[in-house]
């Protein structure tokens, strides 16, 4: 049986990745400081998972948790915009340095291919839609170049080591189990909380900005087509992870009003520092070399994260 090994694994797409391998009998092991992690996303799993409280900076540490690996999925980052702004060093502590060190243990492990969270703010403010991987990067933020520089040196260490490695570029993920109580977190889960409890939200700039909003569940569906794909054809590679379909934040809003009987409008606020105003992404990549197609579409992630935040939210208040 193979052995993943999925850093971040407390965070909402890390715990999310680990939930789906439990549920077919995998060998998981995780690492997580809890900087951005929650215990309560392992509370379900924990007992199936090795956990280690593991930070990328311990050498040590990630050398021992990389032992016996067959499949690593790397999504421990700092992943935040605003916070790479507000603190650029720690961005590039966490998301370089901790990745660099990742990569150099897993090489001498010998772990057959890491599979590792990019983003896709690395395509920065360019006006041509949609995203191709081909396209040259443009990173606003120190957010997307940190994720940038991670990209580089996956496919350094394929070129060099033959350690084989994937990047995936997520664009915008939402779904169950990301913290909305952080100034930091994604848009739709400040929103939905928000709403659920009539509480006026804010959108950032006049709300026409768009946005390829991924429901976690394609994600995860993503990584571990990315952990199989012949190597040939993958190894070394980036590959775009959304839905190929974009979104106003107005017309987002407007559909969660339907969703969570919220009537009020939003307010609106400063456009937020180093952020894009449109993301689209092309797929055909994905599609042709990993086999990857979107397996819930935006309306029904919607859906899905509204009953799990209104289902969170109502256990809150009867066990308060």
């Amino acid at each position: 049986m193979a052995l993943y090994f999925v850093t971040g694994i407390a965070g909402f797409i890390g715990s999310s990745i680990a939930r789906e391998l439990v549920s077919r009998g995998e060998s998981v092991r995780g690492i997580d400081n809890f900087s951005t992690g929650k215990p309560a996303n392992l509370a379900d799993i924990l007992a199936h998972v090795d956990f280690r409280e593991t930070d990328l900076a311990d050498r040590s540490g990630v050398r021992d948790a990389c032992r016996g690996v067959d499949y690593l999925l790397h999504e421990a980052a700092i992943p935040s915009v605003p916070r790479s702004v507000a603190d650029p060093i720690a961005t590039n502590q966490a998301n370089v340095d901790g990745t660099l060190n990742l990569l150099v243990a897993a090489r001498d492990a010998k772990v057959k291919r890491v599979v590792y969270a990019s983003s896709s703010s690395l395509y920065g403010d360019t006006p041509i839609l949609p995203k191709r991987e081909d396209m040259i990067p443009n990173p606003i933020s120190p957010y997307a170049v940190s994720k940038l520089a991670g990209e580089y040196y996956m496919t350094s260490f394929y070129r060099v080591y033959g350690l084989e490695t994937v990047s995936l570029r997520y664009f915008n993920v939402f779904g169950p189990f990301q913290d909305p109580t952080s100034m930091y977190s994604g848009v739709l889960a400040i929103f939905i909380s928000k709403m659920l409890a009539a509480q006026q939200p804010t959108i950032d700039g006049d709300g026409e900005q768009s946005r390829d909003f991924t429901f976690v569940d394609n994600v995860v569906h993503a990584n571990l087509l990315a952990c199989h794909a012949p190597a040939d054809e993958v190894a070394g590679k980036a590959f775009n992870v959304a839905t190929q379909r974009r979104i106003t934040l107005n017309q987002t809003y407007s559909l969660l009003q339907t969703l969570t009987g919220y009537s009020g409008a939003a307010n609106h606020g400063p456009e937020r520092a180093g952020d894009i105003r449109h993301s689209l992404a092309d797929i055909t990549r994905a599609e042709k070399l990993l086999g990857y197609k979107p397996v819930v579409d935006f309306e029904e992630g919607l859906k899905r994260t509204v009953a799990w935040y209104r289902e969170r939210s109502v256990a809150s208040s009867v066990n308060a």
